[in-house]
């Protein structure tokens, strides 16, 4: 069986409050794009010893997966894996869950701001339920996902939504951009989180982004602001210069998604997009 787990972007993202438990309160807009990744799922009747000849296989016979990827690599240990993380989480509570084979398909990039590996693991949540009968609830899958991360739950409804608290409280909003293209730039810089999160002293904004977003899209450069934004761009002025080559090519919005480093820039649907043709960046057009 086989999903297609989707990327996000952020609209606004205001870092309202620091949280008692180190984390912060945000307030932003989380909306599906549909650039992908390749998440397939089969029951492993093979054993391990005889498989050979794929990319970046990892196994872990305790847990009864066997993980193999392509497209973009993948670091790290396999086993912090949002993927790996959410089979073992079932795993606990469902004893009878199968052996796996579970290959995942890269397209998306990493540390990107886009939520990729989030997608991954909510989907994950997803195909298993589906694949084997669990009936699990939208209400549970939606529990499971907050366990493996803050923007987990978001993809389980994959719908846009106003977010607060970590990220994981989510309402849903009436927002169509059905008619615009999106262009996503990845000028392939790793931002640290934690670093960016130390920049921002936490204000309580005078408008809130649920409020903002209901203006024409054409007045949100003026209203609508990533709070990421003015530290990250000091200290990487190519994204900054990014920004301004959406806005010079006819973008009606543009901004940083989350903490980057990716650029997102919103076009009328037949605009004439000539931007990736003047950036040495990745850059898609959804």
């Amino acid at each position: 069986m086989v999903q297609f787990p989707n990327c996000k972007i952020n609209i606004g993202l205001h870092i309202v409050s620091k949280r008692v438990d180190g984390f912060h309160n945000i307030e932003t807009i989380f909306y599906p794009v549909g650039l992908k990744d390749i998440l397939e799922i089969v029951v492993r009747n093979t054993p391990n010893s005889v498989i050979q000849n794929q990319s970046q296989i990892e196994i872990n016979a305790l847990n009864d997966i066997e993980f193999s990827s392509t497209g973009i690599p993948i670091p790290g240990d396999a086993a912090n894996n949002l993927c790996i993380k959410a089979y073992q989480l079932l795993k606990k509570d469902f004893r009878d869950l199968p052996a796996i084979k579970m290959h995942l398909h890269k397209h998306i990039p990493m540390g990107a701001g886009l939520g990729g590996g989030s997608a991954d693991g909510a989907f994950t949540l997803l195909l298993l339920n589906e694949k084997f009968r669990l009936n699990l609830s939208q209400e549970q899958l939606i529990n499971y996902a907050a366990i493996l991360g803050s923007d987990c739950p978001f993809f389980i409804l994959n719908k846009p939504a106003f977010a607060t608290g970590r990220g994981e409280i989510l309402e849903s909003i009436n927002l169509d951009l059905s008619h615009y293209t999106f262009v996503l730039v990845h000028p392939e810089i790793h931002v640290n989180t934690k670093w960016a999160f130390e920049q921002i002293q936490p204000k309580t904004p005078t408008k809130s982004i649920k409020e903002i977003i209901q203006y024409p899209i054409e007045e949100w450069k003026n209203h609508l602001q990533n709070d990421f934004e003015a530290p990250i761009m000091q200290q990487h002025p190519e994204i900054a210069a990014i920004k301004k080559a959406l806005y010079e090519d006819g973008a009606v919005y543009a901004s940083m998604s989350g903490s980057g480093s990716s650029v997102v820039g919103i076009y009328p649907q037949h605009a004439n997009i000539q931007i990736k043709k003047q950036l040495n960046y990745r850059t898609d057009l959804i």
